[in-house]
């Protein structure tokens, strides 16, 4: 496939040049956390991991829990797609497991790779590019869980509002150079939706609907609300770094760019979304709600992902990408009174967004397989010492860093100590 798109010349042979490969593999991850739920998570996590095979590779953990993440969620999705019609409360029980699932082995995946001597920049781009994909599908399906449906207004809010999170998320660090999460962030968000679909599964997603004491709010307005909060603490956060300037020359991004320069190519993506919403005169988003963030939520995360790679080379970020060329459809559609039906389309989007992201994905890891010289989903010597890549890591002693350490490496070093004594350290 990705042979057949370069005849067609629609792709770059090549994504990344040699300096930009050069870059990624001088790259050291940068962490900092004061979440709540990290610290009090921290003796579960270990213990898992400490349950894992040791020929089990990191990237393969991440991507057996994105698995299970995405197919419990289309699951409730399936039952569901209008987000109005009551789902089977198993599906949400299920899809509450999925997250919980997900969440765990996502946690788990750095710990695997120091404790096997594998960790490297592609690890940390790897976790990056499914936690991406993960938020589209958990903010979909907390909507569905509370039959958010019925108010298209705040489902486009709050499934656009998590998107818009974690994207501000990577452009604060593309600004800083260091990846930062407060006290309440992105795991008690996690665990939140987890309540949320756990209430859905014993008491059914109708108790959702019911009236706040009385007035005329309803309990998956509250919910919806939260979002709010969350939005402007993070966009608080944001300004601050904006404000500061970044780590590069001149107050610029680690790059040398301008730091408002992420806002454009997001932008390109939310504001398209909002138009088609508002000016479809066959209402497509109203009549096929999940598809719809499925569509342009995939497109959000390509748009996310080509930010964390502009942040681990240090290069600019292209304005433009082939998966917008989804929206483009819609939007043309659009303007010429809709000609064919806007569902027709939308689906089309949804194929051709999905291809580009596989295609993207797949060439971005070829491409730092090659150079790092290392596996994705495999572990060379599984069960022996492995060498870390580079040669000083920088190691959070938490799931996200809230407190790090440099360790040097000789060739051939045991690291599985470092993760028994992790907590302690």
């Amino acid at each position: 496939m990705v042979k057949f798109f370069n005849m067609m010349k629609l792709y770059k042979e090549r994504l990344l040049s040699d300096a930009q490969l050069k870059r990624l593999g001088e790259h050291q991850y940068s962490c900092q956390s004061v979440s709540i739920l990290d610290k009090l998570l921290q003796p579960y996590w270990n213990w898992l991991t400490s349950k894992v095979p040791i020929w089990l590779a990191p990237n393969l953990i991440t991507i057996l829990g994105l698995i299970v993440n995405i197919v419990t969620a289309l699951i409730l999705i399936w039952y569901s797609p209008d987000a109005k019609k009551e789902a089977p409360r198993w599906a949400c029980g299920l899809c509450g497991f999925g997250l919980f699932v997900y969440q765990s082995l996502d946690a788990i995946d750095g710990k695997q790779a120091r404790r096997t001597g594998t960790a490297n920049p592609l690890g940390e781009l790897f976790d990056h590019g499914c936690d991406s994909i993960s938020t589209v599908f958990v903010a979909l399906s907390a909507c569905i869980a509370v039959q958010l449906g019925y108010y298209p207004g705040w489902m486009f809010f709050q499934c656009f509002c998590a998107m818009t999170l974690f994207y501000c998320a990577h452009w604060q660090t593309y600004v800083s150079g260091t990846l930062r999460f407060g006290r309440i962030d992105v795991t008690e968000a996690q665990y939140t939706i987890m309540a949320i679909l756990l209430l859905s599964t014993i008491f059914g997603p109708s108790i959702w609907s019911t009236k706040v004491f009385g007035l005329t709010f309803r309990w998956c307005q509250v919910i919806s609300t939260a979002f709010y909060v969350g939005f402007f603490q993070l966009f608080y956060t944001l300004y601050e770094h904006l404000k500061r300037g970044g780590c590069g020359k001149n107050g610029s991004t680690v790059a040398g760019t301008s730091v408002l320069s992420p806002v454009i190519p997001f932008s390109m993506v939310l504001v398209p979304a909002f138009i088609i919403y508002q000016k479809s005169p066959q209402h497509v988003y109203e009549e096929h709600p999940a598809l719809y963030i499925l569509a342009f939520g995939l497109v959000a995360a390509k748009v996310t992902n080509r930010l964390v790679v502009a942040h681990m080379t240090k290069s600019e970020m292209d304005y433009m990408d082939w998966s917008l060329l989804g929206p483009t459809m819609l939007f043309l559609n659009q303007y010429f009174n809709t000609f064919v039906k806007e569902h027709y389309i939308l689906w089309l989007c949804m194929l051709w967004v999905v291809v580009d992201l596989l295609r993207y994905c797949y060439q971005i890891c070829t491409e730092i397989c090659e150079y790092l010289r290392v596996e994705l989903f495999r572990i060379p010597y599984p069960g022996g010492p492995q060498r870390f890549f580079p040669a000083v890591v920088t190691v959070p002693t938490e799931k996200n860093g809230k407190s790090e350490k440099k360790i040097h490496l000789s060739d051939g070093e045991d690291v599985v100590p470092l993760l028994q004594n992790e907590e302690h350290s």
